[in-house]
């Protein structure tokens, strides 16, 4: 019987790397769990831009183009070039109806989902609504209802937010990057052992899941 390997993932709800390295790492994780191998799979906090605004006034090319100092005719030509990218992982980005914002709340609503059992469903509906469906993901209610779409108790989930009951989990997420050195998302550690930084191919993950197990 194969080992169970742990995956741990960092990565933002504001990446839309974050969201292509997801649907990668899950194709080579189905061909190492097809193969008799079992994942455990945990997500942790990650934010590219902290000091954004929950409600911030202007398009995702106004965004960038404040935070990068780009263009904004790259902008532009760099995200039509990453929706034809997410495109071919079968994901739908619409960063014309995406609404920026600041992912904090967002972060701390996936340590309530993983203290339920339903982090990766959580991850996953968070991820499509922010870059697929437009929905805001930094407010409070918009994020409860969100959860309740995947079976999370609504009232639950406001008041957890409101307490920041899981604020802490999200600082010492983050605390746990910097002592791995990460500077940037998605990174993936398996195993404890072995980092994978970066939407790499599926081959990539299949084989380094392959080797966690062999080696544990």
């Amino acid at each position: 019987m194969s080992p169970t390997v742990k995956v741990d993932i960092w990565s933002d709800i504001a990446c839309p790397w974050c969201f292509v390295g997801k649907r990668r790492f899950e194709a080579g994780a189905a061909e190492f769990t097809a193969g008799g191998g079992t994942l455990k799979v945990e997500f942790h906090s990650f934010e590219l831009a902290p000091d954004t605004p929950v409600d911030f006034d202007g398009s995702e090319v106004d965004f960038l183009v404040s935070h990068k100092g780009m263009p904004a005719a790259q902008v532009t030509q760099m995200l039509a070039q990453m929706t034809e990218l997410a495109a071919a992982e079968g994901l739908a980005y619409d960063f014309d109806a995406l609404q920026h914002t600041n992912t904090v709340k967002a972060h701390e609503l996936l340590h309530f989902a993983k203290s339920k059992g339903k982090q990766v469903e959580m991850k996953e509906r968070l991820l499509a609504a922010y870059f697929e469906e437009g929905r805001h993901v930094g407010r409070t209610d918009d994020l409860a209802d969100l959860a309740a779409e995947i079976g999370l108790d609504r009232d639950e989930v406001v008041e957890a937010l409101k307490s920041e009951e899981f604020l802490p989990a999200v600082r010492a997420d983050k605390e746990q990057a910097i002592a791995y050195g990460i500077s940037g998302v998605p990174f993936f550690v398996i195993d404890g052992r072995f980092g994978v930084s970066g939407a790499q191919n599926p081959s990539v993950f299949a084989d380094v899941l392959h080797k966690a197990a062999s080696d544990s």
